[in-house]
């Protein structure tokens, strides 16, 4: 076996690094441990045949005076520190990956090509006994030279190689650099890729992305930040902006407890003050959602406190209680008259925060409709409840008992304090008789709180046709 591989060290060389290359492709990508195993293995029997052939990597070949038998030495161990080099980059690049970073594969490229540069040096240097230290100052003018030339590049590359270490973002983040705001796409060593909410592609250098202000909206996971900002007439008393816009935040389940939600003053002018209300939610992809019902809660909860905003001073004035008849969708068929001959016999009932307005299985005399604050709608799973909804100024509760002879399923409670107005439900029935619209609304509000009363039971997510009627009745 030592006679035949002293004999043909070329041939077995060379099989080695063809086994390799076969291997290396035979074997999944899945199989990293694998492929650089067998890598690892046969670069140890590549020395083993160098060795034991009497070569030495880091001698020129012992055999001046054969000319063949020098020239294959050479080749081997230069072959030698090229395996060497590619066999450590590959290491180095699966200790990268087990840190489960994108940005490992940059820094395996520039790694890689350091190695492969020390490895050429190296076999100049120990195989061909060039002149190195000479090389060396060569290389270092004509580095110095290129860096000079390349400077803004490889500006990008270290800055690239920071970025990758430190890791303020990681693909799929949605991030904002110097107020271009995207999803990460890719990180390579010259720039930055996002895609925008607009579907454009913005290239951002490295070095820009290393030295500019930046937000990381994906961190951390389960909180993001969500706001709106308001413009009141600096007239109106913030004390009131304050208690609608908290209510706002209140109104909907997407908003979290904690970190708590807060309102505060953003800017001011002797004409008007605008305020910014802002909280956090588990779910980057419902912000837009969560913003857009955001707007519409401050609307309503503004409007309920007495804020109004295009008021025509031509027209008298109006009660709350036909004010609020506008937006419930119940009685959008009524006429202006109809509505207000209703909003006269509309009486006004005070309730505090955490105070049951209605219990599960309690049918009231009258329907409710919330004139201001927020109400909490629960059913009963066994012996607990869970929370199904949250109803603002506009809304009704109560309708059990007008067009059939159901007790009411869920709870109803007052989340902050609420004012809420009664009708007397046999007003209601006669409005049935006289407009069959508000009776084909009672029926799809009253059919679309059981289906997510049932959904909610299940945890399976109710399906809503879009548009149309009951779209609109559901908001």
């Amino acid at each position: 076996m030592l006679a035949f591989i002293q004999s043909s060290p070329l041939l077995l060389g060379t099989s080695l690094i063809l086994l390799d290359l076969i291997l290396w492709q035979l074997i999944p990508l899945q199989r990293r441990a694998w492929r650089i195993g067998s890598r690892l293995v046969i670069f140890l029997l590549f020395s083993w045949v160098l060795l034991a052939a009497g070569m030495s990597p880091l001698q020129p070949p012992p055999w001046p005076d054969d000319v063949s038998r020098n020239l294959m030495a050479t080749v081997l161990t230069i072959g030698w520190w090229l395996f060497g080099a590619r066999t450590v980059t590959v290491v180095f690049g699966l200790l990268l990956v087990a840190r489960g970073s994108h940005g490992g594969r940059l820094l395996q490229d520039v790694l890689g090509a350091l190695i492969f540069l020390a490895a050429v040096v190296a076999a100049a240097g120990y195989v061909m006994q060039l002149p190195v230290k000479g090389l060396l100052a060569t290389s270092g003018v004509m580095a110095i030279v290129i860096g000079l030339a390349l400077q803004s590049t490889l500006a990008d590359v270290f800055s690239g190689i920071v970025l990758n270490t430190t890791r303020p973002y990681q693909i799929g983040d949605a991030i904002s650099i110097d107020g271009t705001e995207g999803k990460v796409l890719d990180i390579d060593w010259r720039a930055t890729r996002l895609l925008t909410s607009a579907g454009s592609l913005a290239v951002i250098p490295n070095s820009v992305a290393a030295k500019a202000k930046l937000l990381n909206h994906s961190r951390p996971p389960d909180v993001h930040g969500v706001s709106i900002s308001v413009v009141v007439p600096a007239k109106v008393r913030p004390k009131r902006v304050f208690d609608a816009l908290e209510k706002a935040l209140q109104g909907t389940r997407a908003i979290l407890a904690t970190p708590k939600p807060k309102v505060t003053v953003k800017a001011s002018t002797l004409e008007s003050v605008e305020y910014e209300a802002s909280g956090f939610i588990a779910d980057m992809g419902g912000k837009t959602d969560a913003r857009n019902q955001l707007f519409d809660l401050a609307h309503r909860h503004l409007e309920a406190s007495g804020v109004m905003w295009n008021v025509d001073l031509a027209l008298p004035p109006r009660s709350r209680q036909r004010e609020v008849l506008d937006e419930v969708r119940v009685f959008r068929s009524l006429s202006d008259e109809e509505r207000d001959a209703l909003s006269q016999r509309m009486t006004a009932v005070e309730y505090l925060a955490d105070q049951v307005i209605l219990g599960v299985g309690e049918r009231s005399d009258h329907l409710l409709v919330i004139g201001s604050g927020v109400v909490s709608a629960s059913i009963r799973d066994g012996d607990k409840l869970l929370e199904a909804g949250r109803m603002g100024p506009g809304e009704v509760l109560g309708i059990e008992g007008i067009i059939d002879e159901d007790d009411g399923f869920a709870e109803f409670r007052t989340l902050t304090s609420c004012v809420l107005y009664r009708i007397d439900k046999e007003q209601v029935k006669s409005c049935l008789v006289q407009r069959g619209e508000v009776q084909t609304a009672l029926s799809k509000l009253q059919r679309f709180r059981r289906q997510s009363r049932e959904s909610l039971l299940l945890q399976k997510p109710t399906l809503i046709k879009k548009g149309g009627f009951l779209s609109w009745l559901h908001k």
